[in-house]
């Protein structure tokens, strides 16, 4: 386009000058319609006819048309452009520059802001005035450092323009091209390969570009204009169906760089000539497979698929007329899970015939697949993905929604199985050549993805299931139990004549309250469970307690607690025989009574909570399958693991054992020793019971912890140090609520220990035990040194006591319940001592009281608690002093340190009055401790 317009002639005398109109021509400038960027993006969608056509309009156009990013940006459309390969070849372009002409690499690669190890960077140059401001991507000075001289340059670009691959580009509107061109020289086999000779060269791409115009172009214009797909030049030129798939495909991918106005019609065009092919083809492939002509016709047809677009058709074919697909039924009938199982049950053998079956169809046609199909295909994973959702999901979900209509539990047994059969069976399958190992992987994608939508049913229904049934179990007990009470009342009540018997209600009954002290049978003083986690182990995992226990110890164990068994209890209890109903309303009230005293071992049962251990680690070995297979739901069984442990905690814990410990506590809260009037044992049977109920307790926390430690912890269900894991905060709770229940039965056993101490203390002290000359009985001079038998029968009684609980707790525990019995029995003693008038004589009968309880104090091994007994001792010794020795008692009374500072001087004076003589000693004691009598002179 020239800027220069011709002025507008006036006048004829200016014709007769040659110049004239030279002078009068005005230049006039004129700037272009549209902007460059404008120009620049239209450019990026117009054929490649017209951007020759614009190229050959200006210079300036031309620069516009032959910018490398325009025809990368095509190269990238088709796949053919690799960042990497063309900065290599920048790197070394700029390597053999910088060598041939002597200068340093670092020098050369900053000023073009190349880094050393090949990083581009935006570093200037130093020298601005010789390097300009070219940059690696000036397509024009990158064409021209290829070579070392401008001679040698101008040559390559020559040669570069003239060979462009544009030179077949008609210049007219008319596009029926035939492949009767310059260009059919080329060889038809080599156009079919043309993808693999392009390179990567910045600054190239046009020439790059070219070759596949040159090689593609012919054909993609014939196959959008040709009418029937049968008359397509690609169909003449190549008779090989390979060839044919090969063009097509290069045509396919040539098609992606077209994006000038109308494209979507031209590929649409050629995808239909394409679908035609692939569509005979496949249907000669489907009669290949149909004829079992493996190596033959249907490996030919199978690769020629796969050289057309990846042989997605050919796989969908070959899977769809598979036995796996096409007699799936074959197979495997899930309702026969239900059938052949017991009633209300299920059988998991008919679904293990059906992943045999499964997994041997899949690798038979898997070896056919690696017979038919190149390695590029991976077909066996399309195969797995077809096999997981037509097959695999609905034989699931058929064997599901069937065994969820029969019971809760059939359906979990069903899902946690038959997982763990498809994990199996994903192992027995074997690998394809174009996948290898990485099958594995796929299977467990599969069977996860079959499962996904049942997997948060199956846990909801795993945790209600276990709710439900424990519930029930601990509700079918306790309403055993008031059965049994019921009809316990009603045998003792039935034989009473009420006319002729008939007393008030409660007379009788606070008569006969605690009155079963001798029906009771006796208990063992060391309980066999205690601390015996062996034992818990056993009942945890299943084992036979008895033969476990008779292996530790041949020693008889205590009573079992009751279980219900066929609707009766399964204790010693019900092998003993009924005894002859009373035939009295106070025998009768005695004989509930005793019932019930006697029932305050089974308050909570070890068989109820080996039950429900037993419960709660199936349903958590079941739903731990999910998450111990590493799946997708390997989070969400972990937590509902945990929520069953927790429920497990609470039912047991707060439904089960916190009743039966409260209930225990009432029992000794009501003991009153007043009313028993048998007390020729050395128990408290309340307390008995209560300690007993400890020793079940405590084993049945043993078990929880072995349970914990096996299913929980070993299993990685949760973690025993985080203190936010629900698993251990509910455990800590029931730990804390049977430390809590346990010491308020102790603080209530204790001060039923001591009403009983006291009780006996003073019901059996007889009056001459510490006086003699109190008893005209007493005749002879001999005194007996030993004890007293009320001082016997207290050290029976707490000894009894605090034994029975070496082994179930911890030794923390038994030294705060042995130290509180302890003192609390120091106070009793002092208590009956000030009660008592003791004599000189008798003095020698409390001295030995006195170290009988200070002998069995010293068993108890702790120092604090002796002190007082010592000091008990000491002060046992003011009784021994003679009258005559008044003085000597005053300075005894008077010694603070003789007692250790448990009794003060005024407490030793206190005790001292209790003496038989101390109305005779006491002016002497106090003149020689206050010094009453004495004058001032």
């Amino acid at each position: 386009m020239s800027n220069f317009k011709r002025a507008t002639v006036s006048g004829a005398s200016s014709r007769q000058n040659v110049l004239a109109p030279l002078r009068e021509t005005q230049i006039i400038g004129s700037k272009p319609l549209l902007p460059a960027e404008i120009l620049s993006l239209i450019l990026d969608y117009v054929t490649v006819s017209d951007l020759v056509h614009f190229a050959q309009v200006s210079k300036r156009t031309k620069e516009m048309v032959y910018d490398d990013s325009r025809w990368v940006q095509r190269l990238r459309l088709m796949g053919c452009w690799n960042e990497a390969e063309a900065r290599k070849r920048a790197e070394a372009a700029w390597r053999k520059r910088a060598g041939s002409q002597g200068l340093p690499l670092e020098e050369q690669t900053e000023r073009v802001g190349i880094g050393v190890n090949g990083n581009i960077t935006s570093v200037p140059a130093k020298d601005k005035s010789t390097t300009g401001s070219k940059t690696i991507f000036d397509a024009g000075w990158e064409q021209a450092s290829l070579s070392t001289d401008g001679a040698q340059e101008e040559d390559i670009e020559h040669e570069a323009n003239r060979s462009d691959g544009f030179d077949t580009v008609p210049l007219s509107s008319d596009t029926s091209i035939t492949p009767s061109s310059p260009s059919r020289s080329q060889d038809p086999l080599m156009r079919l390969n043309i993808f693999s000779r392009v390179r990567s060269i910045r600054g190239q791409a046009r020439q790059e570009y070219g070759k596949i115009h040159a090689a593609l172009n012919l054909y993609f214009v014939d196959a959008i204009a040709c009418k029937d797909s049968t008359t397509a030049v690609v169909f003449r030129v190549y008779r090989d169906p390979n060839h044919q798939a090969q063009m097509l495909a290069n045509l396919s991918r040539y098609a992606g760089s077209d994006i000038a106005y109308g494209w979507q019609g031209r590929q649409e065009k050629l995808r239909s000539l394409v679908d035609a092919f692939e569509t005979a083809v496949a249907h000669e492939f489907e009669e290949a497979l149909e004829t079992a002509d493996i190596d033959g016709r249907l490996r030919k047809y199978g690769h020629v698929l796969t050289t057309l677009n990846g042989g997605k058709k050919g796989v969908e074919v070959f899977i769809s007329n598979s036995p796996v697909i096409a007699r799936k039924d074959e197979l495997g009938d899930p309702v026969e899970c239900l059938r052949t199982g017991p009633p209300g049950g299920l059988s998991l053998d008919e679904s293990q015939r059906f992943f045999a079956k499964l997994s041997s169809s899949f690798n038979e046609q898997v070896a056919i697949m690696d017979r038919v199909f190149p390695a590029s295909v991976k077909a066996a994973v399309t195969f797995l993905k077809r096999i997981g959702n037509e097959v695999l999901s609905e034989y699931l979900s058929t064997l599901f929604d069937e065994a969820h209509r029969v019971g809760s539990e059939p359906y979990l047994k069903a899902v946690s199985g038959t997982y763990l059969q498809s994990l199996h069976m994903a192992k027995a399958l074997r690998p394809s050549k174009d996948t290898g190992d990485e099958i594995y992987e796929s299977v467990d994608r599969i069977v996860a993805n079959a499962f996904e939508l049942h997997v948060d049913l199956y846990l909801n229904e795993e945790y209600l299931h276990f709710k439900r049934k424990s519930e029930a179990e601990v509700r079918d007990w306790e309403k055993q139990l008031s059965e049994q009470d019921a009809s316990m009342q009603s045998l003792y009540m039935s034989n009473v004549n009420r006319q002729a018997d008939k007393r008030d209600f409660m007379t009788s009954f606070k008569k006969v309250v605690m009155m079963p002290v001798n029906v009771l049978p006796t208990f063992p003083l060391s309980s066999p469970f205690g601390g015996k986690s062996a034992t818990a182990k056993a009942l945890v995992n299943g084992e036979n307690l008895e033969s476990s226990s008779q292996t530790a110890s041949q020693a008889p164990t205590r009573p079992a607690t009751p279980s219900i068994i066929n609707g009766t209890f399964g204790t010693n209890r019900s092998a003993t025989p009924l005894p002859e109903p009373p035939t009295t309303e106070l025998a009768a009230k005695a004989a509930i009574m005793s019932s019930r005293l006697e029932g305050i071992r089974s308050l909570f049962s070890i068989e109820i909570a080996l039950n429900l251990v037993h419960t709660a680690k199936a349903a958590i070995e079941r739903a731990a399958v999910f998450h111990r297979a590493q799946s997708q739901f390997g989070e969400d069984a972990r937590k509902q693991c945990q929520l069953i442990f927790v429920l497990l905690l609470q039912i047991l814990g707060m439904r089960h054992m916190k009743a039966g410990f409260d209930q225990a506590v009432d029992h000794l809260t009501n003991y009153n020793p007043k009313e028993i009037q048998n007390h020729g044992h050395a128990e408290v049977k309340p307390l008995v019971t209560f300690l007993e109920l400890v020793n079940v307790g405590d084993l049945i926390q043993q078990m929880l912890d072995v349970f914990y430690e096996q299913e929980m912890v070993a299993t990685r269900l949760t973690d025993r140090n985080d203190f936010l894991d629900p698993a251990v905060k509910e455990k800590k709770k029931f730990e804390q609520m049977l430390d809590e229940r346990v010491a308020a039965g102790l603080n209530k056993g204790i001060e039923v220990l001591m009403t009983e101490v006291e009780f006996v203390s003073a019901t059996t002290q007889k009056p001459d035990d510490f006086n003699p000359a109190a008893s005209a009985t007493v005749t002879s001079d001999v005194v007996d040194i030993g004890p007293s038998e009320t001082a016997r029968k207290i050290v029976d009684i707490v000894s009894s006591h605090t034994k029975m609980l070496v082994g179930s707790t911890d030794k923390n525990m038994l030294d705060v319940f042995n130290q509180e019995v302890g003192l609390r029995t120091f106070t009793a003693l002092c208590k009956h001592l000030k009660r008592q008038r003791i004599s000189v004589a008798g003095s020698i009968k409390l001295i030995s009281d006195m170290n009988h309880y200070f002998n069995y104090i010293q068993t108890l091994k702790n120092q604090n608690l002796l002190q007082y007994f010592i000091a008990l001792r000491e002060l046992s010794q003011i009784y021994l002093v003679d009258a005559a020795d008044a003085k000597e008692l005053a300075t005894i009374i008077a010694d603070g340190d003789r007692f250790h500072g448990i009794f003060r001087a005024e407490d030793v004076y206190e005790y001292a009055g209790r003496r038989a003589d101390w109305l005779q000693i006491r002016p002497k004691v106090d003149r020689a401790l206050y010094g009453y009598g004495c004058g001032v002179m």
